[in-house]
């Protein structure tokens, strides 16, 4: 009875394990589309250059 109950735990704990990878890998795919379906759009993304990079204004 006592291997079974290792058995048990050890089963519940693989099965933990791998929820939690599988949702890691969900939250990373779905990251991955957020940036990719960010690069289509027609505006693009405004980066913040360089200051120095002008002369200042008269």
């Amino acid at each position: 009875m006592y291997e079974y109950e290792i058995y048990r735990s050890t089963s519940a704990e693989l099965i933990r394990r791998a929820d939690a990878e599988r949702e890691i890998g969900r939250v990373r795919r779905a990251r991955r589309a957020a940036r990719r379906s960010g690069r289509q759009a027609p505006e693009g993304k405004v980066s913040q250059g360089d200051p120095s990079r002008f002369a200042p204004a008269a």
